[in-house]
């Protein structure tokens, strides 16, 4: 097991691996290493015989989405946006949807942007009451693109488009009630338990074949691959919506907000 990892833990027995994104001071957020630490723990867990993968944060924040401050150190510099990194995290969150391994999302506290991105992909998502979903990036010009495909598949188009729109919290009951949740309890440690011990008993060969089958019935996030990269690497591009994120991180104040 390589365990030189600097922004998740992974811990694994023979048929389950829990990888844990690990800086919660920093939100979890989506950065270049988070992604190819991220793909290279499926790789390892793949490679030692797992069937499930489980996908966690901290109890107060799952992933918060994209790592602006990342992206203000590159505006910063000069330098062309090395820490936005979109075809690598949809790559990732194709494997976690139509990949050979069981993906289970395990949600507490937070999760914004690219953090529903990982929630949707995932073939079952447990969350705790705690767990709180947003879509902001309309708020700084951006377009939740990458995440749609995934969202669609789990919500829904009207609910999809009623959350990028609104940017309002959608709470865990909620997620529940919509889709994006498969099961919610106030202890979600036990439920993640209850459902492991169902997933355990599936064969790798009919987990393999039924992603592979699930992943061309339905089609879509290979369909709006071309499109979603084109849109985001767009908005991320636009000199107003970096300005905003560049004064987000500077004065945690949003576009309409007057500082001083």
């Amino acid at each position: 097991m390589d365990v030189n990892y600097q922004s998740i833990s992974v811990r694994q027995d023979i048929e389950v691996c829990t990888i844990t994104l690990a800086q919660p001071e920093r939100g979890n957020t989506i950065s270049r290493t988070l992604v190819e630490e991220l793909g290279r723990a499926l790789d390892v867990a793949q490679a030692a015989g797992a069937k499930i993968v489980v996908l966690q944060g901290s109890p107060e924040v799952f992933c918060l989405g994209a790592d602006f401050q990342g992206i203000q150190r590159d505006l910063a510099s000069g330098q062309p946006l090395r820490d936005h990194v979109p075809e690598p995290m949809y790559e990732l969150w194709q494997r976690l949807a139509h990949g050979p391994l069981v993906s289970v999302a395990h949600v507490r506290g937070k999760v914004n942007a690219g953090g529903v991105g990982f929630v949707a992909a995932c073939d079952v998502v447990i969350c705790d009451e705690t767990a709180v979903f947003t879509l902001s990036e309309m708020l700084f010009g951006l377009i939740p693109a990458c995440v749609m495909p995934f969202l669609v598949r789990r919500i829904g188009a009207a609910r999809a488009n009623y959350l990028t729109l609104s940017t309002q919290a959608l709470p865990a009951r909620q997620a529940e009630q919509w889709g994006l949740v498969d099961a919610c309890d106030a202890n979600s440690e036990a439920l993640l338990r209850k459902h492991l011990m169902r997933l355990r008993r599936l064969g790798k060969p009919a987990i393999a074949n039924y992603k592979q089958f699930a992943a061309e019935l339905d089609g879509r996030s290979q369909a709006a691959r071309a499109l979603a990269l084109r849109t985001n690497l767009a908005a991320f591009s636009d000199p107003v919506n970096l300005g905003h994120i560049s004064r987000y991180v500077a004065t945690g104040h949003f576009p309409w907000e007057a500082v001083g």
